[in-house]
């Protein structure tokens, strides 16, 4: 098992800044790919940005690609997903999920085996 706390969500004008964190424990942090998934009221969830077991390589989905950049510490057993140029339309339930092994690609969330509860982010306009 993995749990997984996020946290560093609240309100914020478009056009700001936020940093989440994504805290782990219960297994090896660093044999686990690392994504960050957002869901809005009414919308499916949607892949944001996910990260190797190393942290070498990394991929977002087309809509935050150049505003939001992740990272992870394995040390620490956290991942970050720092979000910049913040707009009304990123305003969602920011989770973090964790993946022993991708079958086919990062950002789908079925590769998925455990989840955050979620942190919620708001961008006023």
């Amino acid at each position: 098992q993995v749990q997984l706390v996020e946290s560093g969500g609240g309100l914020v004008q478009a056009g700001g800044s936020l940093r989440l964190s994504c805290a782990a424990s219960g297994r090896t942090f660093s044999s686990y790919v690392m994504g960050w998934f957002r869901q809005a009221p009414g919308k499916e969830r949607e892949s944001v940005a996910a990260i190797s077991k190393s942290g070498g390589s990394t991929y977002y989905a087309d809509s935050v690609k150049d505003r939001f950049t992740i990272s992870r510490d394995n040390a620490k057993n956290t991942v970050y997903l720092q979000m910049n140029s913040l707009k009304p339309e990123d305003t969602a339930v920011y989770l973090c999920a964790a993946a022993y092994q991708i079958t086919r690609w990062a950002l789908r969330a079925g590769e998925y085996e455990y989840w955050g509860q979620g942190t919620q982010v708001t961008v006023s306009s």
